[in-house]
């Protein structure tokens, strides 16, 4: 099966990684697992993801312990930390959790590492289905620069693609669905690591279990945008993203860059949504426990320009604290089924504080999103003629308020909040 077939519209989800950092605990995962079965799986959202260090037993926030022991089994792969996840006690890893969101109608997913576990290589522990050890495939001045948990694989070595199939292997056992790999899609050392990439891809398609691939951290490299097409089913744009409006200004142009690259199967991602109640023991991003600093118009910036562009998207709060607004941004099924069914996705202009996108419907309708980057309201608008044709007499809704507006005319355009966005659905009479 070819691995585009897993991921046929942009991946929805949870990470823990905007709460909890590397800390995240069993009892809260599958608290978030329950709230998305109860309140968001009707809307199309499905995995949950254990984000970075499941196999650290004293990870407490999202500053990494160095040089920590791992819990790790005899063929020098990670495993889970019992006293973090009980259920994984006995060697049964993440296959309970796993069974239990599964149990939910959800999908379960998993951060790693790129590489091979550094105690492994030091030790030079077994890899399963080779004589070759850790130490004989690891990359010791491959490393990431900010966690210490690994050595990268250096893929010419006899017993490289035998550690990433036996790990992908386990994953299959667990019942995976989705993989997350870290310090893989760009380095502040390193180039992008294609090598790695493709015995990640190798082992996930020889595992005999569907599992989306997205790579991490970004920003990805543009010119190896058929390279990671043909290997991910996403891969970040950009950074870790957080809630600071200098972020979110600075992925128009990102979005810009990679439009045209979205399709069936391959996603450029624009990152995870730090909305609501984050920062529980995640210091990163410049705050301790809160909820997002966006305001209600960033917000709406936010999860337009993720929506049109069809960005996978994963939330980051912790779900079971949402309040009725941060919900309706996750529930809205007009702006869900443009971020689901839309096709060519562009910006349409860029002047000033005026940043214009547009897409197109499967129904033939036309999709619009007015933004205004600036610090004053603004009328934004657009021609028809830039657009596409809806027919003059085109009804035309705000897919966030519900509202209708007045035909279009040959002209389109409304009053937009400094730092907001109106997203606008024309179809024809």
């Amino acid at each position: 099966m070819n691995h585009h077939a897993y991921a046929p519209t942009p991946p929805m989800g949870w990470n823990s990684w905007d709460c909890y950092g590397a800390a995240v605990t069993e009892k809260e995962v599958r608290a978030n697992a329950e709230y998305m079965a109860k309140h968001l799986k009707d809307y199309g959202w499905e995995y949950v993801v254990v984000d970075i260090q499941w196999y650290e037993p004293g990870a407490v926030s999202s500053q990494y312990r160095p040089f920590v022991p791992l819990e790790m089994d005899e063929f020098s792969r990670l495993v889970p930390a019992a006293n973090r996840f009980p259920s994984a006690a006995g060697g049964r890893g993440f296959r309970p959790l796993a069974d239990y969101v599964h149990g939910l109608g959800l999908k379960f997913g998993i951060h790693i590492m790129r590489g091979i576990p550094r105690q492994a290589a030091h030790a030079a522990t077994p890899i399963k289905g080779s004589s070759a050890t850790a130490r004989d495939i690891a990359h010791p001045n491959s490393i990431c620069p900010w966690n210490t948990d690994m050595y990268g694989v250096d893929a010419s070595k006899e017993g490289a693609q035998a550690y990433y199939d036996s790990l992908f292997e386990l994953y299959a056992e667990w019942g995976v669905d989705f993989v997350k790999v870290d310090d893989i899609a760009a380095s502040r050392l390193y180039d992008a690591h294609l090598p790695e990439i493709e015995l990640i891809r190798k082992a996930i398609d020889r595992c005999g279990r569907p599992m989306a691939l997205s790579l991490s951290p970004g920003p990805a490299p543009v010119p190896y945008a058929d390279f990671l097409e043909a290997h991910a089913n996403m891969w970040r744009m950009t950074d870790d993203f957080w809630d600071k409006w200098d972020l979110l200004l600075d992925m128009f142009d990102r979005c810009e860059k990679w439009q045209g690259r979205s399709g069936p199967g391959h996603w450029p991602d624009c990152d995870m949504l730090p909305l609501g109640h984050i920062g529980i023991r995640s210091v990163d991003g410049g705050g301790a426990d809160r909820w997002t600093r966006f305001t209600k118009d960033e917000q709406v910036t936010l999860m337009t320009l993720w929506t049109i562009f069809r960005s996978p998207l994963f939330f980051g709060g912790e779900l079971n604290d949402n309040d009725e607004w941060t919900l309706s941004l996750l529930t809205n099924r007009d702006v869900l089924e443009m971020h689901r069914h839309g096709s060519d996705a562009r910006q349409a202009y860029r002047e000033g504080d005026r940043v214009v996108w547009t897409s197109r419907g499967r129904g033939g309708e036309i999709y619009v999103a007015l933004f205004n980057t600036g610090e004053t309201a603004l009328e934004v608008g657009v021609a028809l003629a830039d657009i596409g044709n809806a027919g003059s007499s085109a009804r035309v809704v705000d897919l966030w308020s519900g509202e209708a507006l007045a035909a279009a005319g040959d002209r389109l355009a409304a009053t937009v909040a400094p730092h907001g966005a109106r997203l606008l659905r024309l179809a024809a009479n």
